[in-house]
């Protein structure tokens, strides 16, 4: 038996149950609206998982350790910020937005819902507002596609296009087959395996130094600096990592799973779950690029591939410090985290290009089977473009990611937030907040600056909402009387 063929046989096997349970959703997707937000019947634990393991992607197993090995203690701080973010995503944004897609015509999509929140007859925000989508995700499945690449590129010794296209044949399988319910079932199933991994690997490597203080006193030896919550960037740095929660308000992957749980009720239990995963997950990633740092500088006999490229990290220790059969189960979990974000960013493409384009504007009276099907086709469309988007081997996970995260928390964020919070907010207000958001992260990111796109898209942003909107005339009576409806839905429950 060679030495791969432990991991090919736990790869295999592993893959084998995410397509068996996207055939399984198969038989439970009889609309448009179950392929797109499985009906809207989630319960707590399936909602908490799935926003997780949809948010934490291919960058939590592979770029955030790599980060923490590269930079030492001061990388942390995104970390913080996630934690921030996450938690006032939950607690501000999950009910509200739960129960005002509800009101604005059961709405499917974001798009769909700024449509109707807004009472956008034009469809100007609809068709605007899913190109956003697809620019922005299409960088961000791109990620993933590296991620997975580079995984199977580690694991099998495959050339990077031949690993690319492996990467994500099973993820696009299940997505196509299953929908909604096969992302949100198999996302569960990924956070599960996720978080064992997380939590074992960097117990391991801090074993296998001696302890903590010994791990300590290796890195410091290594370079005292990374031991240092300040880096080199001083405190723009700081504020930079520290934004990444921002994010939280407008990534669309994210919030489409408040959008399909059963019931408001379900939110606070999901949220106290999905938290915990969430810290957890984050404590060990970071654990295991600060340990696999001291693991290395003891091993330096080992250390060519993390040291070829950092975002290896995981992967190098799992194969060192374990047998194969247990090594292929935690390399999985870096498959888990990689399929799990990349099928529901497929999806949300789909749902775009489906429900925004197709029946909004050429097949209105399109059947349920046949918005599936055009769905699952451009499930596959995406899915070619962002393999195309990834197909340079010298493409890093982290900042594929960083781009499209701050695209959407720019261009969305504060369009949700006042959406769902200001009464006066109107059309033109969205309109002007969604595109200075965008293109500010776009113009930003070609100045180079140290200070993260995301913090003057969102800035930006939201005073252009404020002016825009305090420049045009009142919504109409209806759109208001919508939001007084789903507000006082929420004190009524307590919300």
């Amino acid at each position: 038996m060679t030495a791969s063929t432990p991991l090919l046989v736990t790869f295999v096997a592993y893959l084998l149950l995410m397509v068996g349970i996207g055939f399984w959703a198969w038989r439970s997707t009889r609309s448009f609206d179950d392929y797109i937000l499985g009906g809207r019947s989630l319960g707590s634990y399936v909602t908490a998982l799935s926003a997780g393991a949809s948010d934490m992607s291919g960058w939590l197993m592979m770029g955030l350790p790599g980060a923490l090995y590269l930079g030492g203690a001061s990388e942390a701080w995104i970390a913080i910020g996630l934690v921030i973010g996450a938690w006032c995503n939950w607690k501000y944004v999950a009910g509200p937005l739960r129960v005002y897609t509800e009101h604005t015509r059961n709405a499917l999509t974001l798009p769909d819902y700024f449509t109707h929140r807004f009472d956008d007859r034009s469809r100007v925000l609809r068709i605007l507002s899913a190109l956003v989508i697809l620019v922005f995700f299409a960088i961000y499945c791109a990620s993933g596609m590296v991620a997975g690449a580079r995984l199977f590129e580690s694991v099998f010794g495959l050339p990077y296009a031949q690993a690319l296209w492996w990467g994500a044949a099973a993820t696009i399988l299940y997505t196509f087959i299953g929908g909604f319910l096969a992302v949100s079932w198999t996302d569960t199933v990924q956070a599960t395996l996720m978080i064992f991994a997380l939590l074992l690997v960097p117990m391991m490597a801090m074993a296998g130094v001696g302890g903590f203080d010994p791990a300590v006193q290796a890195v410091r030896e290594l370079d005292p600096a990374r031991l240092q919550w300040v880096g080199a960037g001083g405190a723009v740095a700081i504020v930079s990592t520290l934004a990444w929660g921002l994010g939280y308000f407008g990534q669309p992957h994210v919030l489409a799973r408040f959008m399909a749980a059963d019931s408001l009720a379900t939110i606070p239990r999901a949220r106290r779950i999905g938290m915990g995963w969430m810290v957890l997950c984050l404590l060990g990633a970071m654990a295991t690029g600060f340990f696999g740092l001291a693991w290395f500088a003891v091993h330096p006999d080992v250390a060519g591939g993390v040291q070829a490229n950092p975002e290896r990290v995981f992967i190098e220790l799992a194969q060192q410090l374990f047998n194969p059969w247990v090594a292929g189960v935690l390399l999985s979990a870096i498959l888990a985290a990689i399929m799990s974000t990349l099928s529901c960013q497929l999806l949300v493409c789909s749902s775009a290009l489906t429900e925004d384009f197709y029946r909004g504007f050429l097949r209105p009276a399109a059947s349920q089977r046949e918005l599936v099907w055009f769905g699952r086709s451009m499930v596959l469309a995406v899915a070619v473009l962002a393999i195309w988007i990834a197909r340079d081997p010298d493409s890093r996970v982290l900042g594929l990611v960083s781009y499209a995260w701050a695209g959407f928390g720019a261009a969305f964020g504060p369009l949700v937030l006042f959406s769902l919070f200001w009464k006066r907010m109107t059309r033109n207000g969205a309109l002007a907040g969604m595109l200075i958001g965008a293109v500010t992260v776009i113009l930003w990111k070609q100045t180079g600056s140290a200070l993260y796109e995301m913090i003057p898209g969102v800035l930006l942003a939201s005073l252009a909402i404020v002016l825009a909107s305090l420049a045009s005339r009142a919504p109409p009576s209806s759109v208001q009387d919508t939001f007084d409806a789903v507000h006082a839905e929420l004190d009524k429950s307590g919300y």
